[in-house]
């Protein structure tokens, strides 16, 4: 192959490559979009966000779908080796995390829904926007890190997963305390459950997706290891 040839041919993977992230980048974009909605919607009560949840939920199946043809498409096309194939594997790998992340986002819109439409007298006020700020931040290092082939910030990504955990546990703690006391409070207490552990479940594929790009960039794979 001429030297001319073979720059076309290199321009033409890099063009693709830079396709497939961006159109991962938007996925990512659009769950995090999801999951700032659905905390609007329970802190607020607008049906409004809450719809704009699950609108966007379609949306991040459709991108899982195109990313992963576009995906496998470059596998077959281009037989990638080294970092391309390690990008694209990383690629596969976070649109599953980030498509389950949108159905955890999807289940906090609905359990904002149900706690907005039962009547409750006495209401329990955890503070889960620091669960939500944690886990946005989380996802944003994330996608940060893939658009900049930048690990830097990951292994404290990973690290604050537990902190996400703990918040979780305490939450739990809280609300069945407060059923305790308030025993007419059970179904919105539920709800509010349901809603932090989707928060704590996020944290979870937030971090399997910083674990996907570390192998990405640096070719060491840290899933299961302590």
């Amino acid at each position: 192959m001429s030297t001319i040839m073979k720059g076309i041919s290199g321009n033409a993977v890099e063009s693709e490559i830079e396709m497939i992230r961006s159109r991962m980048l938007m996925m990512g974009g659009t769950a995090v979009e999801m999951i700032k909605y659905s905390l609007e919607g329970l802190l607020n009560g607008s049906t409004e966000s809450l719809q704009k949840t699950f609108e966007l939920e379609e949306k991040v199946n459709d991108a899982e779908v195109e990313v992963d043809a576009l995906c496998n498409k470059f596998i077959v096309l281009r037989a990638p080796a080294a970092y391309d194939l390690r990008f694209v594997l990383c690629t596969l790998r976070m649109i599953r995390d980030l498509e389950r992340i949108g159905d955890e986002a999807e289940k906090m819109a609905r359990m904002a829904k149900f706690f907005h439409d039962d009547v409750h007298t006495i209401t329990p006020k955890p503070d889960l926007s620091l669960m939500v700020n944690d886990v946005v931040q989380m996802l944003e290092k994330v996608l940060n890190a893939y658009a900049r082939d930048d690990d830097s910030e990951l292994r404290k990504v990973i690290n604050f997963d537990q902190v996400v955990d703990e918040k979780f546990r305490q939450t739990l703690n809280d609300l069945m305390s407060f059923i305790i006391s308030n025993k007419e409070s059970v179904g919105c207490c539920i709800d509010l459950i349901f809603f932090a552990k989707a928060l704590e479940r996020i944290g979870d594929h937030a971090k399997n997706m910083s674990e996907s790009v570390i192998f990405m960039i640096k070719g060491k794979d840290l899933r299961h290891v302590g």
